[in-house]
């Protein structure tokens, strides 16, 4: 039977500088490209965000936060036109402040 251990069997062979290096070069390869918006989705996003201060709906916002795209879960509280800030308040009453332009996209979600 071949019991070989992958990456494990090589480690022992290598400088720990070596293996730090494959490590970032790892967790480099995750990062995420900023989505860049156009002038249209732009303005239906304004529309969404709009309707779901004034109604209080539910939202889910995809926000660019470390090289990566995260997904927030909440109703907007309100904007902070000063910082150019949404105020989001998630289903466990613990606040975010997004930046304006690092939000990607935002839907309204369904209550259960």
């Amino acid at each position: 039977m071949n019991r070989d251990r992958g990456r494990i069997k090589w480690t022992s062979m290598m400088l720990p500088e070596h293996v730090k290096v494959l490590r970032d070069w790892a967790k480099e390869d995750s990062y995420e490209q900023r989505k860049e918006i156009d002038e249209q989705h732009l303005e239906e996003l304004s529309e969404i965000t709009a309707e779901a201060m004034e109604y209080g709906r539910l939202v889910t916002i995809t926000h660019y936060v470390g090289r990566r795209h995260e997904l927030l879960i909440g109703r907007i509280h309100y904007y902070d036109g000063l910082n150019s800030k949404l105020h989001v308040v998630d289903r466990f009453e613990n606040p975010s402040y997004l930046s304006i332009r690092d939000i990607v996209d935002v839907r309204f979600t369904e209550e259960y």
